[in-house]
């Protein structure tokens, strides 16, 4: 499937509204269609759901994104389009759309993400490069976040075959600054990714939302040295969560930073010292789709009359079972006896307005405990 301009722009507007995350904007997409006609309905149900006033990205804001985008040489692609990695396809929550810069083709391909520390040791530059040049000649794209020590080391090996980095701030926004060079060449002969709006800047609570990525994309991750918290063990983390391989490479352990990826050894991940340990447990996969561990479906399309009726029956019963603490919706089905069209319109309604929030393994909570 490949969306209009206008649904394209559609799409881009939804995504880059306030409150609405990457569940509810699949959730939005199931019940009404198009992001076209959701944008229509997203301030109606926010205001049922509590909120006092939402606004939405003006059109134009949309269309000077998209335009600026396209002057650069890059594309805008839709979680529901052919060119969509199918490893961000796959996820539970797809990011609803990306911004790429670069050779598309290499989206396509079968990747496996090399990160590990900023502050890496000579010897674990090295071996990333090695790793990566060998994973490379065997048919892999290095997928990688950019960022200075192991990423840049596995993102210059990976140069020759094929590299993808995933960054934390803006498709057009080079960071660090030191790495414009490299951001340069894979542009050029890689690609670089980005969920975030053109121009924005890296922040800290991006970080995450890039490394959910470098794992998605790839059909394993292998953490070369990290400390222990880590932002590569966060991408190992997700990895897990979202059923792909985790490798680590030993280290000393007189060094802080090699902390991190023996303790991943010890939890279960796969302990590598060459190429070819990755390739032996990931030849059995390379031909086969991406997998995620199941979550509730989105709302299914419905007479919004009558979800309308029973969400206002429903909210009160609703509101009641939620807490500070996550609970998982099933739960909250149950335990309110509505139909499950019928509660999850209601948290819909909540997460617009800004009154709930949804956490991994389909749970909810309220946003902010409820005045007493």
């Amino acid at each position: 499937m490949n969306l209009s301009d206008k649904e394209r722009l559609a799409w881009l507007r939804l995504a880059r509204t306030n409150a609405i995350g990457p569940a509810t904007f699949i959730n939005l997409i199931a019940r009404f269609g198009s992001a076209a006609t959701a944008l229509k309905e997203v301030p109606r149900m926010a205001q049922r759901g509590g909120a006092g006033n939402f606004v939405l990205p003006a059109e134009g804001e949309a269309e000077r994104e998209w335009a600026t985008l396209q002057k650069l040489g890059g594309r805008l692609i839709a979680a529901c389009e052919s060119d969509f990695p199918p490893g961000l396809a796959a996820l539970e929550q797809p990011p609803p759309v990306i911004s790429v810069i670069g050779n598309l083709h290499l989206l396509q391909k079968n990747m496996i993400a090399v990160v590990g520390a900023r502050n890496a040791s000579a010897l674990a530059r090295k071996f990333a490069q090695i790793l990566s040049r060998d994973l490379g000649e065997a048919g892999l794209v290095i997928a990688s976040g950019l960022a200075r020590g192991i990423d840049s080391a596995a993102h210059e090996a990976g140069l020759e075959h094929g590299t993808v980095a995933v960054v934390a701030g803006g498709v057009d926004i080079i960071y660090p600054p030191e790495n414009e060079a490299l951001y340069r060449a894979i542009a050029e002969r890689g690609a670089v990714i980005s969920e975030m709006r053109l121009g924005e800047a890296p922040q800290a609570r991006h970080f995450p939302r890039r490394n959910r990525l470098i794992s998605g994309l790839s059909r394993g991750v292998i953490v070369v040295e990290a400390a222990e918290r880590s932002g590569s063990l966060i991408t190992a983390n997700y990895a897990l969560e979202q059923g792909r391989e985790v490798f680590a490479v030993p280290g000393s352990p007189l060094d802080p930073r090699a902390k991190g990826a023996n303790r991943l050894i010890r939890e279960g991940a796969a302990l590598i010292e060459n190429a070819e340990d990755v390739l032996a447990a990931l030849r059995p996969i390379l031909g086969g789709g991406f997998g995620e561990p199941d979550g509730a479906g989105p709302i299914a399309p419905a007479d919004i009359v009558a979800l309308d009726a029973e969400a206002d029956r429903m909210r009160g019963r609703i509101e009641e079972a939620l807490g500070a603490a996550p609970v998982g919706i099933d739960d909250i089905i149950r335990q309110t006896g509505g139909t499950a069209a019928g509660v999850l319109t209601v948290i819909l309604e909540m997460e617009l307005a800004g009154r709930c929030r949804r956490h991994p393994g389909n749970r909810v909570s309220w946003a902010s405990p409820p005045d007493s």
